[in-house]
């Protein structure tokens, strides 16, 4: 049985949502930070930093969203997510996977940060500003390089389009302004069945109601 660890609409979504793309069989273990379950002894033997995502595979386990997404690709895809490796179409995997997670997320996770995730005294909100510039320019870049095919990729859904949509989506709940293309590229996705039903599936576990 593979067990997701997290919080709804943190990037626990991302790898729920890739479980559902999958259609593996899958359990939810929603863990409450503001009780304080990230820093209890059974969290932290998962994940020693307390924070969310965590998977279990088996005796397997891991962290990090997008290293998560791409282990359960390549273990149960069977062809479905990821291009063939070695392939011009998987160095343009990888090259959007870095950009994702390098460029375009990480300002909304400075913001994050500065804005509830660090200690009060570590919080300084002089950094905002800077965090918004940076994700507007790479909001920009990504919106210049998305292609007109319905995917990053082509006509195939692949990681990449599940941890870009998810991101955009994370962006507009920081009241990011989305450039046009990537805002209409962001609401198709996530109007998925797969990305809804990982999303309720969440929320369920958390005892939170359901969209």
């Amino acid at each position: 049985m593979i067990t997701l660890y997290g919080i709804p609409r943190s990037r626990s979504l991302r790898v729920s949502w890739v479980l559902e793309e999958l259609k593996l069989d899958w359990q939810y273990r929603y863990i409450n930070m503001s009780k304080g379950e990230n820093r209890e002894p059974a969290y932290l033997a998962v994940n020693p930093s307390g924070k969310v995502p965590a998977l279990k595979d088996g005796e397997l386990v891991m962290t990090e969203s997008a290293a998560i997404a791409m282990y359960l690709a390549e273990k149960y895809g069977n062809g479905q997510l990821l291009p063939a490796p070695g392939t011009a179409a998987s160095a343009r995997h990888h090259e959007w996977i870095s950009f994702i997670t390098t460029e375009l997320e990480q300002p909304l996770w400075t913001m994050g940060k500065h804005k509830f995730a660090l200690p009060e005294a570590y919080r300084h909100k002089e950094f905002l500003p800077v965090a918004v510039y940076e994700f507007d320019k790479a909001a920009q870049l990504a919106e210049a390089r998305l292609p007109e095919t319905p995917f990053l990729l082509g006509n195939e859904l692949s990681v990449a389009d599940i941890l870009l949509a998810h991101t955009l989506l994370w962006a507009t709940r920081f009241e990011q302004l989305l450039p046009p293309k990537l805002k209409d590229y962001m609401q198709r996705l996530t109007r998925r069945e797969a990305m809804i039903t990982a999303l309720n599936k969440e929320l369920s576990g958390a005892d939170q109601p359901t969209i």
